[in-house]
């Protein structure tokens, strides 16, 4: 495009010359992606998005299921409920509580929903989280559920990032911006307060104030009978932080627990459950980091307690989540990236020790779990049952729905299918397999390959993101099916160093000056995807967002020969100054500190904006982001894309106007910004 620019206007989000420049590109990507492939992909994604027959996910919340449906009709979402026996049956017949688009129109709003909280054990009250146009900060306002009207002088609050939590119908917890100094540095919340119903919200009481360098500070209240409690998480860096507690009864007086601050601590019943990051010695035991670890509640605020092992991870395995229900804990273990559960039980009466006892699922053939699945559960409501949802689905295999009772004991009472979604590609000829390559520094990097039998070599897509402690497992192709793979394309994810698939041992090789090896291991996964046959370099493309944007970034800077085209969504790209921008301080226990010279040394070895050298051979490149991305700035973008303009570069850049760090704010323009980059991937990787 050979254009030039003030690149600091850039910078300017809403600025006039900026989204002139915006729109300019936004045209010239249009007119060279908008082909008749790209509107059939376009329609083929948006009738996936709003297919009738996919699953509507519910909470169940006394006599009643809650769903946020999104369809063709109502783009941005109906807030709805059914009898929780009905749901369960299968029925569609849904009573409206809130129609987001109706207000939306009304206010002249482009609200997206952020979700309702509804108030323990009433239901009668909710608080509604609204954001305009899907950036991270939102308001909140009461909702009355019984009128499906919003209540005039509730508990409401202006736009901003932070919580809520319902403690009783007339009080509630607070972190949002309260003004000059209430906020951290990187934009969140440092004051939590005790908000009482008719009272002025600058006279409500602070409880706890954070440190403005911390992350932020984040409050929930636990309204299980019989342990009722007010948590308070004060994040201190990304991985480090504090617990406090308190009584709610009494006058807020909080206390700490007892751990060091790589620890995560919550209540649960008469317990403290902990998660070290780092090997942990408590006592005369120590503790792997990774580790599920449990002492008596009462023990956590004294610096030396008993602690109980619940799970200890292997070089193969690690602990991908913890969910309670009323009487167990659910452990959800990733062995070589495919998951086991099992379900713990406290000791009682009738038995001394923690009772383990593994949750068996058939897998494999016409078992209800394909080989590779991803299982995930969470509970109905922990507060008052032992009942879980069960998710079960593979890269081929659509999204089943379950519905899990356990015993007191914990053993298996039922299990019911509830739902399942419909397929969205032919998958008949379609393989999975998972693979290994050999990074670097001799470490085995699985990935999986989703590809069609007899095809290659074929264009492939390489996915990623490799960092904050995120594991990639596998989930159903619904929209990268019909774009891509049903049209002849393979698919692959890789599960690199950074991500959490074998733990925090496998995040913490990545991090800070270690950063190379997650871009090591991605490139290797690259290669021996040629070497096996799979694909060609000129067939082989890269895609990721966000962190993985960044990792785009620098498959595009440092290994351009590896790649036929690179899309890269809502990155980080300049990373001299990400700490600077928005949430950007609260990722530099990620990436490290580039104000500090010694950091800035490591750190600018993984900075595309400054790795980048005009004149060098690149592969095609299309970047998007959103205009309403609160997290990631767009200058990012939009900066990254100025300098290759003016050196010559094959870039292409499209900016959604809505959407925040999610790029799109309803099907639509879900639809469009995946079909942009599946055409780009065809149009240079080789057609159908």
């Amino acid at each position: 495009m050979n254009e030039k620019i003030n690149i600091e206007l850039l910078d300017e989000v809403q600025g006039e010359e900026a989204l002139a420049w915006v729109n300019r590109h936004n045209n010239r990507t249009l007119s060279e992606l908008g082909t008749k492939r790209f509107l059939n992909i376009e329609e083929q994604i948006k009738a996936v998005l709003d297919d009738p027959d996919r699953i509507p996910y519910a909470s169940i919340r006394g006599d009643f299921a809650y769903n946020f449906w999104v369809d063709e009709k109502n783009p941005r979402g109906l807030w709805r409920r059914q009898p929780a026996s009905a749901y369960l049956q299968g029925a569609d017949d849904w009573a409206i509580l809130l129609d987001i688009d109706e207000l939306a129109k009304h206010e002249d709003k482009a609200w997206v929903f952020h979700g309702a909280s509804l108030l323990f054990p009433e239901y009668s009250r909710a608080l509604i989280a609204l954001s305009d146009g899907g950036c991270d900060a939102d308001v909140i306002r009461e909702f009355d559920v019984d009128t499906c009207t919003f209540v005039e002088d509730g508990f409401n609050l202006p736009e901003s990032k932070g919580e809520c939590s319902w403690i009783t119908a007339n009080q509630i917890l607070v972190s949002r911006d309260f003004g000059p100094g209430t906020m951290t540095d990187s934009g969140y919340p440092r004051q939590v307060r005790l908000w009482q119903r008719g009272q002025d919200l600058e006279d409500a009481k602070i409880i706890f104030e954070g440190e403005k360098s911390d992350v932020g500070v984040f409050p929930h209240f636990d309204s299980m009978p019989g342990w009722q409690r007010t948590i308070i998480s004060r994040l201190i860096t990304f991985y480090e932080s504090e617990t406090y507690i308190a009584d709610p009864t009494g006058q807020y007086a909080l206390k700490k627990v007892e751990v060091p601050t790589h620890v995560e601590a919550g209540p649960w019943r008469d317990w403290m459950l902990m998660r070290p990051k780092k090997d942990w010695t408590v006592g005369d035991k120590t503790f792997k980091a990774g580790s599920l670890v449990a002492t008596e509640f009462d023990n956590a605020f004294d610096e030396d307690f008993e602690a109980h092992s619940l799970f200890t991870p292997t070089d193969t395995s690690a602990l991908e989540d913890v969910t309670t229900t009323r009487h167990h804990v659910v452990v959800n273990v990733l062995h070589h990236v495919s998951n086991r559960l099992g379900i713990l039980t406290p000791p009682t009466t009738e038995h001394t020790g923690w009772d383990r006892r593994d949750l068996k699922l058939a897998t494999g053939g016409n078992g209800q779990v394909p080989t590779h699945a991803t299982i995930q559960v969470n509970a109905v409501d922990s507060r008052t049952s032992d009942q879980l949802w069960l998710h079960t689905t593979g890269f081929t295999t659509p999204m089943m729905l379950s519905l899990l009772e356990l015993s007191k004991s914990g053993e298996t009472l039922s299990a019911t299918m509830v739902r399942k979604a419909p397929g969205a590609f032919n998958a008949q000829n379609v393989e999975v397999s998972q693979h290994f390559a050999t990074s670097v520094d001799g470490t085995k990097v699985p990935y999986f390959q989703i590809s069609t039998r007899g095809t290659e070599p074929a264009p492939t897509l390489l996915y990623g993101y490799g960092g904050f402690e995120v594991s990639l497992t596998p989930s159903y192709l619904a929209t990268a099916g019909p774009a891509w793979v049903e049209r002849g394309g393979t698919y692959v994810v890789a599960n690199i160093r950074g991500g959490g698939e074998y733990g925090p041992k496998w995040h913490q090789a990545a991090l800070q000056a270690n950063r190379h090896r997650a871009y090591e291991d991605f490139v290797a996964v690259a290669d021996d995807l040629v070497a096996r046959g799979v694909t060609t370099k000129e067939q082989l493309g890269a895609r990721g967002g966000s962190n993985g944007g960044l990792l785009m970034g620098m498959m595009l800077t440092k290994y351009p020969e590896h790649f036929g085209a690179i899309v890269c969504e809502v990155p980080l790209l300049d990373m001299s100054r990400f700490h600077t921008l928005l949430a950007g301080a609260s990722w530099m226990a990620e990436y490290g500190d580039p104000s500090d010279p010694k950091q800035w040394e490591f750190i600018q070895t993984f900075s595309p904006y400054h790795l980048f050298q005009p004149g060098r051979k690149y592969p095609p490149v299309l970047f998007t982001t959103s205009t309403r991305d609160d997290r990631v700035h767009p200058a990012h973008a939009r900066t990254m894309v100025a300098k290759m303009d003016e050196a010559g570069a094959n870039v292409l850049f499209y900016e959604n106007v809505e959407g925040g760090h999610a790029g799109a704010a309803d099907n639509q323009q879900r639809a469009k910004m995946s079909a942009l980059a599946w055409e780009f991937l065809w149009q240079h990787l080789g057609d159908e």
